[in-house]
């Protein structure tokens, strides 16, 4: 007896598109005749040729839609790309409530093939994209946007991982993001509100690596200053002690726990102790896609275990602090509909990256965009305050004083609507530094300390106004203090530029050259750093390097001269002295009066 060969299921590899009209029941409600013959042309005329011109075949019509299969992902986008354009062109005069529109849905799976159907998660997947896109819309999966990016001609706007019907495990969904988009599709928007708050974090208890039990109130210490110290991160959500305390000794999915506490990132680390030294290692997760944002390492001695606490969580909570402001600036950099708190995160992205006129541009613009959405919006007013008080202090633009009477003005602004805001206090001190008013500039930055004992730029300030008040030495002291607090600081290197101004200011012109360099070397996109380094090599001698120095510094800023620089923030003799010797290195370095 012959045996009969099993039935073989036919499978391939396919880019799917999902097709259907938004509101379809509401506008046959309307008007059914009109609808469909209106329907039918548009997908006799522009849809289905669109499809088979690019490669694909029609694998069935829905009633309002359609499922159609293509041999590649690109060919697949660029069909759903050339239909949209055409219908939202012959439709654009439509009234609104008449009006068809259709959404799409691209995904590439392995699928089941008929005849006269395909089957499969890779079917349904791309059946739910669809369910998400705007009207007028295309949506993507992860696997498909891998295949096109770059290559259709369209940017994509990230929408995060979607948990779809009947999928066992999320899909990242990807938008075409298309001139007039005025609002994100609905779906995602209800998500959205849901969505975990902006800086949102939970510290996990940290691991006891020695075994011992004798070292756990310092470990669980250093967890629960953490918590209290990111907590005052502005816009911060932290979960409370009492709730991360329960998962204390627990083996834990990091990213079931975000789900599970609504926060965006988890903060683990473990504790180990060898000899006389302590070492602590902590890492930032993102719980959306699991992934490392940052790990660091911290070795120190024994010597005083609660000082060295201290120590600890004013180091993580100010590098936290950046790393977090980063990580919503990407986020935020993605969003197809930024709001005022999004943009005041990429504000502060660029606000980071240097002091050239670019840069300072690019941030005042964001913070800008923020106000316009929300003119109470306290960082924007904070940040764009900033951006002033540091193209006024550092020479970047010739309106000083304009600039400085601005940044004061949204800084009180600022103040009258969150009076306990350390930055705001911290910046007040800067514009008053700078404004002929240091001992009361001073006065506010400690005012700053007293409200977040980790804000590292507040000492820095300190340091740089010192010279101001004839007390000039003091100043490293502080600017040590802003690096103990935060040596990796991403703005570390304005400390660097105040220690460096000061040597000059004071004649120490060779340990001002090294603070210099020191600056540049974090960060070259500085360039009254690069004219004031000119300044003291010029003032050593080294007019070569003096004049290599100021074309540094003239290819960030062309329009730079000496004359920006004058103008009395202080009636110290010794000040005035240093300035005036300041001017002169300058001048010998080849940079023009103006």
């Amino acid at each position: 007896m012959v045996q009969e060969r099993p039935f073989r299921i036919e499978r391939r590899l396919s880019a799917i598109l999902a097709a259907d009209v938004a509101g379809y029941s509401r506008l046959m409600h309307h008007d059914e005749e009109a609808t469909h013959a209106k329907l039918r042309t548009l997908l006799a005329d522009d849809v289905e040729p669109a499809i088979t011109e690019h490669g694909g075949r029609i694998v069935k019509n829905t009633g309002d839609g359609l499922l159609a299969e293509f041999p590649s992902a690109v060919e697949a986008v660029r069909a759903a790309l050339q239909f949209q354009t055409r219908i939202r062109e012959l439709t654009n005069g439509d009234a609104e409530s008449r009006r068809i529109a259709f959404r799409v849905g691209v995904n590439i799976g392995d699928v089941i093939v008929e005849p006269h159907d395909i089957f499969g998660d890779g079917v349904n997947i791309a059946a739910r994209l669809e369910s998400i896109a705007e009207p007028g819309g295309v949506c993507i999966s992860s696997a498909a946007y891998d295949h096109v990016r770059g290559k259709v001609g369209v940017e994509f706007a990230d929408l995060g991982e979607h948990n779809l019907k009947n999928i066992d495990r999320p899909v990242r969904v990807y938008a075409v993001v298309r001139e007039g988009s005025s609002s994100p599709p609905a779906e995602y928007a209800k998500s959205s509100a849901h969505s975990p708050p902006r800086l949102s974090i939970v510290v996990l208890p940290f691991t006891n690596l020695s075994g011992g039990p004798e070292q756990d109130y310092f470990i669980d210490g250093v967890t629960e200053s953490l918590i209290s110290d990111l907590s005052r991160i502005s816009g911060s959500f932290v979960i409370a002690r009492s709730t991360a305390f329960t998962f204390k000794g627990k083996d834990v999915d990091v990213q079931k726990v975000g789900r599970e506490l609504n926060v965006r990132y988890v903060l683990e680390g473990s504790v180990q102790r060898g000899g006389n030294r302590l070492r602590v290692n902590v890492q930032l997760i993102d719980v959306e896609t699991a992934s490392h944002l940052w790990a660091e390492r911290f070795d120190k001695p024994i010597a005083d275990l609660f000082d060295m606490q201290d120590e600890i969580v004013c180091r993580l909570a100010n590098t936290l602090n950046a790393q977090l402001i980063e990580a919503e600036a990407r986020r935020a950099a993605r969003s197809l509909h930024p709001d005022a708190i999004d943009l005041s995160f990429q504000g502060n992205c660029c606000f980071n990256k240097g002091f050239t006129a670019e840069h300072m541009a690019q941030a005042r613009e964001f913070y800008e965009r923020a106000l316009v959405l929300d003119p109470e919006n306290t960082e924007a007013l904070v940040g764009i305050a900033a951006v002033d008080a540091a193209s006024a202090a550092f020479f970047i633009f010739s309106d000083r004083e304009a600039r400085f009477a601005a940044a004061e003005a949204a800084l009180i602004k600022a103040l009258s609507i969150s009076p306990q805001h350390a930055r705001a206090h911290m910046y007040l001190g800067a514009v008053q530094c700078s404004t002929k008013r240091a001992a009361q500039g001073i006065r506010e930055c400690e005012r700053a300390l007293a409200l977040d004992r980790n804000l590292a730029d507040a000492h820095g300030i300190i340091g740089s106004a010192k010279v101001l008040i004839g007390r000039g030495t003091e100043a490293e002291g502080h600017i040590e203090e802003a690096f103990r607090l935060s040596p990796r600081d991403p703005i570390a290197f304005r400390w660097m530029f105040y220690a460096g101004l000061t040597k000059l200011i004071l004649g120490a012109d060779v340990e001002a050259v090294a603070w210099l360099r020191r600056c540049l070397e974090a960060n070259r996109n500085y360039p009254i750093a690069h004219f004031q380094l000119a300044a003291a090599l010029a003032l050593l001698g080294s007019m070569e390097e003096a004049r290599a120095a100021a074309k540094a510094g003239f290819e960030l800023d062309p329009t730079f001269n000496i004359r920006r620089t004058r103008g009395r923030i202080s009636d110290d003799p010794t000040f005035v002295a240093g300035s005036k010797r300041v001017r002169e290195g300058m001048r010998l370095a080849g940079v023009p009066e103006g």
